[in-house]
């Protein structure tokens, strides 16, 4: 438990509705573990209240907020700096309040998004040269369009996004176009119905990731993929779901033969440590932190 003193600096998480969310609990424990005298607390602020609540950043001299929904898309706006990956993805869930020589925060606010960060370092960690690889993406939405846009910007040279014709399928189109304007990654959208060019390009691929909500409550009985026949035994499999810890997908790959089989635990571990880092400066031990969260 961390120990409140006059010294203690603020980390928010900005988000409606937001009590049920974890992350305060990973980013006390990583406070504690690296001896930084700062806590995270959650706060319930919707569009509506997110200009005042991204001043209050400057005016308490906090080290900064994650970000989350609904506020990920229009947090931009009252912010100084966007990082690359955050701007051609359109979306932001770490504001820093950057530091200056002297390690005192200055109030120019930075805005980042660590989720494509997180899942990249996590497929790093288990030891995945990502680079050069043909990817299949299923998901137009936060989580999916920043693992694209990380990935495209170190080093997958192809990929194919899958998603149903809903309301999002558009912003994947935008996402492709950004993709293929800013970096090398050949990139292109197809209609997830089409299962036969998904099968066929799931085939080619190197690496395959569900980012959708498929598989987790209330959908946990459901997967986007027909059959176990669309995976072959070398395929690297990834979930972008953590609860439950096995999706449908997962079990299919597995019963398929894949060996390099992942659910989204170290993506979301990931984007936390490194939205700390930029926090504060400091890395977190990743196994002590796994250990912690029973990862």
């Amino acid at each position: 438990m961390p120990n409140i003193t006059g010294h203690t600096e603020l980390v928010g998480l900005m988000a409606y509705p937001i009590r049920h969310s974890q992350s305060p609990t990973t980013h006390n424990l990583a406070y504690d573990k690296i001896g930084v005298d700062a806590i995270q607390l959650a706060f319930e602020v919707d569009n509506d209240s997110l200009k005042d609540a991204v001043q209050s950043i400057r005016a308490l001299k906090m080290l900064g907020s994650n970000i989350s929904m609904p506020n990920k898309t229009v947090v931009h706006q009252y912010l100084d700096d966007v990082d690359e990956a955050a701007r051609l993805c359109g979306a932001i869930n770490t504001v820093v309040n950057t530091r200056d020589a002297d390690g005192n925060v200055t109030g120019f606010l930075k805005g980042y998004n660590t989720d494509g960060m997180g899942y990249w370092q996590a497929m790093k960690e288990e030891g995945i040269d990502f680079k050069g690889m043909k990817m299949v993406l299923i998901g137009t939405g936060g989580a999916a369009t920043a693992i694209a846009v990380r990935g495209a910007l170190d080093g997958i040279a192809e990929l194919h996004i899958f998603n149903i014709k809903d309301k999002f399928y558009a912003r994947g189109e935008e996402i492709v176009d950004n993709i293929n304007q800013n970096t090398s990654c050949k990139a292109d959208m197809h209609d997830l119905d089409d299962k036969a060019l998904l099968k066929e390009l799931m085939g080619q691929a190197d690496l395959f990731c569900d980012a959708t909500g498929v598989g987790m409550h209330p959908l946990e009985d459901l997967s986007n993929i027909p059959d176990p026949s669309y995976f072959r035994p070398d395929l690297i499999v990834t979930d972008t779901v953590y609860a439950p810890r096995e999706t449908v997908m997962m079990k299919q790959a597995k019963e398929a033969g894949c060996a390099k089989v992942y659910n989204g635990m170290g993506m979301m571990l990931f984007q936390a440590l490194i939205a700390i880092e930029l926090y504060t400066g400091k890395s977190t031990p990743v196994d002590y932190m796994k250990e912690k969260l029973g990862i």
